[in-house]
């Protein structure tokens, strides 16, 4: 059963890791470029001109983009925090509903397994999908950044499991969501729309200090690479909660999944 999950999510898996690493690439291929010449400088001073709370949503207020691991801090970490959120947000919703829209949920039941089993085995695969994908990117940028230069080890070790934590909520609250329905086509808009309003309200949460609870409404607010970068440390409360909330969107997910009429 694990293996034939593995099986079916793997080319996904394969399309939306190959967009980060393409994405990246350009990045390590283009940059030395810039930053060795004089679009730096006007680069440089473009920032200035920006508001301090603009930057400060990219966290370019407390790092520089002057080298690849600088951009990496900032807009780098965003692009990855969102890709990543996108495809937990897409995999939770559509690996049980799958089954139900090309009926082969019917060859499930005939099979002597139970439905705890079926999303036991799911559950298993979509998170070891997601932890693969956040090791393998970093693994590519590790190698991609000791190439450019020198870079804060610990910093970037830390700075790339952060995505861990907001996608696994992610794909825990869009499977949830999906047991309340039967067609993949109803969640995928809504597993997009949790994924882009919680990233505005990220954003939104530190523009001002009137907009600042916008963050505990926010999923990313759960990977905080600001106060990674700052204190060189994962603050191990945000572990603890994400961890809390997963394991509770996934044991109501198991009841709610129990009391489904499959079609």
């Amino acid at each position: 059963m694990f293996k034939r999950e593995m099986k079916i999510n793997l080319k996904n898996f394969i399309i939306w890791t190959s967009i980060l690493i393409g994405l990246f690439l350009i990045v390590f291929l283009i940059y030395p470029s810039i930053i060795n010449s004089q679009n730096f400088e006007l680069i440089d001073e473009m920032m200035k001109m920006f508001p301090k709370e603009i930057l400060k949503a990219f966290n370019m207020d407390i790092s520089s983009i002057n080298s690849v691991f600088g951009w990496l801090k900032t807009e780098g970490f965003v692009f990855l925090l969102l890709i990543t959120g996108i495809y937990s947000a897409l995999l939770g919703s559509n690996i049980l509903l799958k089954e139900e829209s090309d009926k082969t949920i019917e060859y499930l039941n005939s099979v002597p397994v139970t439905r705890n089993n079926i999303l036991l085995n799911k559950i298993l695969c979509g998170l070891l999908y997601i932890i693969l994908m956040v090791l393998i990117v970093g693994i590519f940028n590790f190698i991609g950044l000791s190439l450019s230069g020198n870079f804060d080890t610990k910093l970037y070790i830390l700075l790339s499991i952060t995505p861990i934590f907001s996608s696994i909520v992610t794909f825990a609250l869009c499977l949830f969501l999906s047991t309340f329905t039967h067609k993949t086509k109803k969640t995928f808009g809504i597993s997009l729309g949790i994924v882009f309003v919680s990233y505005f309200f990220n954003v939104l949460s530190e523009l001002s200090n009137s907009t600042k609870f916008l963050k505990y409404l926010s999923i990313f607010s759960l990977a905080d690479i600001r106060n990674v970068i700052t204190n060189v440390a994962i603050n191990p409360l945000l572990v603890a909660l994400s961890l809390f909330i997963t394991m509770i969107l996934l044991f109501f997910t198991f009841i709610h999944y129990n009391k489904k009429e499959l079609v």
